[in-house]
């Protein structure tokens, strides 16, 4: 007969894999049925321009839809990899807590109640694959601190490569692990890994430099609020809670926190899920803080409540029905939206997960061979292009909404001087022509002839603040450059939409003033890759206080593109 250990193991190891085979059958069957969420479908376009970067996210996500996509031409091969990297990331976390001999019930019970996971467990973001690969880092580093082999050093750069190829939120992860065993900066190993990850991230390093840093300009300044919003914070730590398991959240967490360290690897684990947990709840004093952003924290914190339950010698016996019903609110929820029960279809982001590949082929209909043009946002012209299998659908980034790699695309240069159907959300007066109503909602569309946009015009100046006496003039010298592979005028002769650079005051979320340049920017002709230069005097508001102010180029009937950075502006 075999002894209690091998038994122990067996059964440990069935019970494992008859969880994986369950998750990864639901995951699939989720990712199988659902149409594309609103992000999906703009990622889904990242695979069909590859690149080291994008303006949003370094390129991992691109990769991932690009390979399942390749195999299967559906949703379902869109969200393939992450089915699968979904998977593999509680197997390898199983496989790292083997040397704590924790519970495989116990195993179980946790990682099932964790939302957060069933979220990513179908849904294919850029945070799928920073999972996946911070818990490959794990498993490798548990053997780094043990062994400082060179080879296992090379794997780690590699694995630290692809996780910052994956989110910049990566940075936390290596961050907090150097600063958990500083001892590591004496291995010459050590020095080999920052080198060797430090040139494999280069491609993206020198895309965001020959780009202008877009990525950078977005997340560090576009992306933070002027003023402190309490709600930002006080919204913070039931979002975590909630992402831990809605009715299990909290007991997680203190059990993650409280965890005694007894290894190098445990004060890993506590540095980085308690140095995730605090950066992100600081920065919600910069602006809002999505729940998902602290994903990777949530790898070491189903470790250190598995850990802790074990130096506790097991789990308290409540847990069990608590964790079952925490499961079973949680798999309810996720059979209303595989089935399209109730709120599934008219609340928040869940409604874009159906009715759009009708909305698309409506559309289509209407619109034939011309391309079509919104101004929305990104998520539906990209779902436009999914669902056609075109990239026919151009996305306008108006002045009050943010950039997108749309600005970066060639898609634009397509476009100039072409018949396109114009969609929009609501009728424009003298514009519009028909509509359309479908389940997703009502559109209205018109015809644009002689299509003429310059979205990819990037202004830059000197300084991004300044302040001025309430009515005094202010000088901007502009300098831009022609990012087209063809020359571009400002001139309006010849077309049949002029076009207007304006100077446009932002105060909270509304424009307040408005002001055009002169004449002799219509006199500007550029080459491509030509810079030019252009002296913008304006006159501040006469009210004081703080203000936005963005250059913008109008072309009707456009609102005006978004063709700079924020420049802070002061009236005192």
């Amino acid at each position: 007969m075999p002894d209690n250990a091998s038994y122990n193991s067996s059964r440990s190891n069935k019970i494992i894999f008859y969880f994986l085979l369950f998750w990864t059958i639901l995951n699939a069957i989720q990712a199988f049925t659902l149409e594309l969420q609103a992000d999906e479908a703009y990622y889904w376009l990242y695979s069909r321009y590859l690149d080291w970067g994008y303006f949003d996210h370094p390129p991992m996500v691109a990769l991932f839809i690009r390979f399942g996509y390749a195999l299967i031409h559906n949703e379902f091969g869109v969200r393939l990899l992450t089915v699968l990297a979904s998977s593999t990331s509680i197997y390898l976390l199983w496989l790292i807590l083997k040397k704590y001999a924790i519970d495989a019930v116990a195993f179980v019970l946790v990682v099932s109640g964790i939302f957060i996971f069933h979220i990513y467990g179908f849904t294919i973001t850029p945070d799928g694959p920073l999972f996946f690969f911070t818990v490959l880092f794990y498993y490798v580093y548990q053997r780094y601190i043990e062994q400082d082999k060179w080879s296992l050093a090379i794997i780690l750069a590699l694995v630290i490569a692809c996780l910052l190829y994956s989110k910049y939120n990566g940075v936390l992860l290596i961050g907090f692990t150097m600063l958990a065993n500083i001892k590591m900066l004496k291995r010459g190993s050590f020095w080999a890994i920052v080198i060797l990850s430090g040139a494999l991230y280069l491609p993206h390093i020198l895309w965001q430099v020959n780009h202008g840093y877009p990525s950078l300009n977005y997340h560090l300044f576009e992306r933070s609020a002027r003023t402190y919003d309490f709600t930002n914070t006080f919204s913070y730590i039931p979002g975590q809670l909630l992402m831990a398991g809605p009715l299990i959240g909290w007991f997680l967490f203190y059990k993650a926190f409280t965890t005694k360290i007894k290894d190098a690897f445990i004060r890993t684990l506590i540095v980085n899920c308690v140095g995730t947990f605090l950066f992100f709840f600081i920065s919600s004093s910069r602006g809002e803080v999505q729940p998902h952003w602290t994903f990777i924290l949530f790898a070491p914190l189903v470790m250190l409540v598995l850990i802790h339950f074990k130096q506790q010698n097991g789990r308290p016996k409540w847990l069990f029905p608590l964790a079952a019903v925490n499961l079973s609110l949680i798999l309810a929820v996720r059979l209303i939206i595989i089935f399209g029960f109730g709120f599934a279809r008219t609340y928040g982001h869940l409604k874009s997960y159906y009715g759009f590949k009708d909305w698309a082929h409506v559309v289509k209909q209407k619109a034939g061979d011309h391309y079509v043009v919104m101004s929305e946002g990104f998520q539906n012209p990209a779902k436009y292009d999914f669902y056609t299998n075109s990239l026919k659908c151009f996305a306008y980034d108006t002045r009050y909404y943010r950039r997108t790699q749309f600005d970066i695309w060639p898609m634009e240069d397509s476009l100039q001087h072409k018949k396109v159907l114009y969609l929009n959300w609501f009728p424009i007066k003298g514009l519009t022509t028909d509509s359309i109503k479908v389940e997703a909602g009502t559109w209205y569309t018109a015809w644009i002839d002689d299509f003429r946009t310059y979205q990819q015009i990037n202004f830059e100046t000197s300084s991004y603040k300044t302040a001025a006496a309430p009515g005094q003039k202010a000088t901007f010298k502009l300098t831009f450059k022609n990012p087209y592979p063809f020359a571009i005028s400002f001139s309006d002769k010849g077309y049949l939409h002029p076009v207007v650079l304006e100077a446009c005051f932002f105060k909270g979320d509304g424009i307040v003033n408005v002001q055009k340049a002169d004449s002799t920017f219509n006199q500007i002709h550029l080459k491509p890759g030509e810079t030019g230069h252009y002296s913008f005097t304006i006159n501040a508001p006469r009210t004081k206080g703080n203000y936005d102010l963005l250059f913008s180029l109008r072309t009707n009937p456009f609102p005006g593109s978004k063709n700079g950075r924020i420049i802070t502006f002061a009236v005192k």
